[in-house]
């Protein structure tokens, strides 16, 4: 009998599947999600629009009307295209496959996102992580000395990092973007709503740089949409490998609706960035935590030992994310989603129960 060992990678079936954990009953403070709802007059508007939506037809592969009004909501430069993805995670895989010719590889700064690492290895490209200094700031000379000795395909630069939360200097980004002159680079700006910052008004600036955001943390991940914005030779080329009708016609007739009503979801972007002050200046009171500057939906924040952090909280119902195992520079550290003023509150309490073990 043929079993999947027997035909499947063996790089694939040394693998551990993405770990998603079971949140019923919890406060779920561990994906950086949007933690507020639509306003009820807004959600059944929506429902009424989506009611419209023709269920028995295919999706618009490359919607039109969908693109440029995406375009102007979130400036994006006239001389770039605009590439849809099923969440930045589909997005990140194009870019893979694409670039997989024999020998190529992947850099990125460590610790970042997972996804980076594991879809390179999907397709066949080496990754090649360049540890950040031990503050989580980008280490310029090191990143720029691994892209000269490997000529990567890709350079990605998240912009803020995840699960650090650090906002790169400009002038280390631009080093490394001259410095990349063999390489694709690819700023993630999935965190751009609490950032405030951004790459994309410069997006048509270089001939070596896409721009790639999410609706997902703006308080649409259930969704899954990312998009990818840069000079049309790059996108027509990533467009290729694209799966025909990858975004839902209910994704799109969502999205089409939100996007002129962004006004709720930057308000509610500005309260939780409120939220992430006050949430990084209670922790920081507390007994042995460290926390990290974020400038996004999150905070990092070392504590005496995370295992003992994840589970204290969980005793709380309150589910937060341990990542002190993902790379020797996170020892210790546990992320914390920012809640709603309620949701944050109860973390805090969790806590200072840990603190006074």
């Amino acid at each position: 009998m043929t079993t999947a060992q027997d035909i499947i990678r063996s790089d694939v079936l040394a693998m551990t599947s993405y770990p998603v954990p079971d949140s019923t009953g919890l406060i779920k403070l561990d994906a950086m999600e949007n933690p507020y709802t639509l306003p009820a007059d807004l959600a059944q508007k929506l429902g009424e629009h989506l009611a419209g939506v023709a269920l028995n037809r295919y999706p618009a592969p490359r919607p039109a009307e969908l693109l440029a009004k995406l375009k102007r909501a979130m400036n994006v430069p006239a001389r770039c295209d605009v590439l849809l993805g099923n969440g930045s995670d589909e997005l990140i895989s194009m870019l893979s496959v694409a670039c997989s010719k024999p020998g190529a590889k992947v850099v990125a700064p460590a610790p970042g996102f997972v996804m980076y690492e594991m879809s390179a290895k999907f397709a066949h490209l080496e990754f090649i992580g360049v540890p950040l200094n031990a503050d989580f700031t980008l280490d310029a000379d090191a990143l720029i000395a691994a892209i000269e000795e490997h000529a990567p395909a890709l350079v990605y630069l998240a912009y803020p990092n995840n699960p650090t939360g650090t906002l790169y200097e400009d002038a280390d980004m631009e080093h490394v973007i001259a410095a990349a002159k063999k390489s694709l680079v690819v700023i993630d700006e999935a965190y751009q709503p609490f950032a405030e910052k951004s790459w994309m008004p410069r997006a048509a600036d270089f001939d070596n740089v896409v721009v790639m955001r999410t609706v997902s943390k703006l308080g649409l991940a259930g969704i899954r949409l990312g998009y990818m914005a840069g000079r049309p030779e790059w996108i027509i080329q990533f467009d290729k490998v694209r799966p025909p009708y990858n975004i839902n016609v209910l994704t799109q007739a969502t999205a089409d609706f939100l996007l002129d009503h962004l006004d709720v979801l930057d308000a509610q972007a500005a309260e939780l960035r409120a939220e992430r002050a006050k949430l990084a200046r209670e922790v920081a009171a507390l007994p042995n935590m460290t926390v990290f500057p974020s400038a996004g939906n999150f905070l990092l924040v070392r504590v005496p030992d995370a295992a003992v952090a994840f589970e204290t909280l969980l005793t709380s119902r309150v589910l937060i994310k341990n990542v002190g195992k993902m790379h020797p520079l996170l020892a210790n550290c546990v992320r914390l989603t920012v809640g709603t003023a309620e949701e944050n509150a109860q973390m805090v309490a969790a806590l200072k129960k840990l603190a006074l073990n």
